[in-house]
């Protein structure tokens, strides 16, 4: 299968590290005209300039914007131009134990992680309707269906994002658009890997092993017994974005390990 997304630009959110980056590579690799976006100026020009040096000759804009507010978003809009591609990845991850978590915090991983998606779906959708064609994708967790301790507030948002790219699906019955959600299992960021090397070090075992330990530890039903790679993640969100996936609308589509024991 020869996925070619060169008549297509797309909007990666937060997408200067993990598993944002990896998406942006994606479909950088397939040809699409990508705009990387980050909070920060530096952070992600920095980001636009190692997909161009992973990706020779592929078309990458850096717009900066903070999505967690209508302001920024409004902001970011206004700077990225049109997509038919529209990857929403912006999202914050904390333990959060309920009895301390204060309804300001509840407020900011609401923000972040649902209405940040909410503002660009809902500019982009309509645009997207007329052209009748276009792809929307939420990246979500499977936190969502498989809620662990102290990740009631996370797993919140990420159940949110379920009903909201369900029912803007919903809205596109008989066009060429479609909205998914796409859910990650324990993948290993930068981030992680800093905790992997520095705790293995500290217990003196190999990082192979405290890796196998952390992730059977939190997630004792994993199949894949390991971290998720971003990469592994990105190919099927590439994969999603593409012609081949125009039958694939309104699904919550899992690249988990086999974490979620069901047969659904």
């Amino acid at each position: 299968m020869k996925i070619d997304l060169s008549a297509h630009r797309a909007i990666v959110s937060g997408s200067t590290d993990g598993i944002g980056f990896a998406i942006a590579v994606g479909l950088a690799r397939a040809g699409a005209a990508v705009v990387v976006n980050g909070r920060s100026d530096d952070s992600t020009k920095a980001a636009a300039e190692r997909v161009q040096q992973l990706v020779p000759g592929a078309k990458v804009s850096a717009v900066a914007g903070d999505l967690s507010s209508s302001e920024g978003a409004d902001n970011f809009i206004a700077q990225s131009g049109d997509a038919d591609i529209l990857i929403n990845n912006v999202g914050m991850f904390a333990y959060t134990p309920f009895e301390t978590t204060t309804d300001a915090e509840w407020t900011k991983f609401f923000e972040t992680n649902v209405m940040s998606g909410v503002r660009l779906s809902r500019h982009y959708l309509s645009s997207m309707l007329k052209k009748n064609w276009g792809r929307i994708i939420f990246i979500s967790s499977e936190s969502a269906l498989n809620i662990g301790l102290n990740l009631t507030t996370y797993s919140m948002t990420k159940t949110a994002q379920l009903a909201v790219s369900r029912g803007l699906a919903e809205m596109t019955a008989g066009t060429g658009v479609t909205v998914n959600s796409v859910l990650p299992g324990p993948t290993r960021t930068r981030a992680l890997d800093g905790l992997v090397r520095a705790k293995s070090k500290e217990l003196g075992v190999s990082e192979a092993e405290f890796e196998r330990n952390f992730v059977t530890q939190i997630r004792p039903s994993t199949l894949l017994k390991r971290l998720s790679s971003p990469e592994e993640v990105a190919n099927l969100v590439v994969y999603v974005a593409s012609e081949q996936a125009s039958s694939t609308n309104g699904a919550s589509l899992r690249v988990d390990g086999g974490i979620v024991r069901t047969v659904a």
